[in-house]
């Protein structure tokens, strides 16, 4: 199987596969370099977009690089992720048909900041954020709009 790289219809640049992909196929490896959540912070603060993938439930992030970094989000993925032997890996979540696009839901659990979703699947969500950071969210701003003064 050869992965390539070229525009893609939910965002910038996506990853396709030349050939066929069985469900549960190991596809392709997230590889970068390991940071903590502060290095991560002290490099990428005021940058708009990253590669990061979230580690230890946000202790750690892989500042990707390669061709699995290119694989863009969907609330409807082909593909999922998982860490085997310390390696994150993006795996088949069904059969995959050449030419289509490798896609991933990223579950952004932090940050208050929109993160829109631009996947177009029919049941999206709208977020790159997980539905339970979303309620985080919402719980918050519900919580931040009810100690505001009534300004009657």
């Amino acid at each position: 199987m050869t992965l390539v790289l070229r525009e893609s219809r939910i965002h910038s640049c996506g990853c396709y596969t030349s050939a066929p992909i069985k469900k549960g196929t190991l596809v392709v490896e997230y590889v970068g370099e390991r940071l903590t959540n502060e290095q991560a912070d002290d490099l990428y603060d005021d940058v708009p977009m990253t590669y990061l993938f979230g580690l230890d439930t946000g202790k750690h992030v892989v500042d990707g690089y390669g061709v699995a970094a290119f694989i863009n989000h969907c609330c409807q993925p082909n593909c999922e992720t998982d860490i085997i032997g310390g390696r994150i890996w993006i795996i088949a979540l069904r059969d995959i048909e050449a030419g289509e696009e490798l896609t991933y839901d990223y579950n952004l659990f932090d940050g208050e900041d929109d993160a829109p979703c631009l996947c177009r699947a029919a049941r999206c969500r709208g977020s790159m954020y997980s539905s339970a950071h979303l309620r985080k969210i919402a719980k918050a701003r519900a919580k931040a709009a009810a100690q505001r003064p009534n300004p009657a």
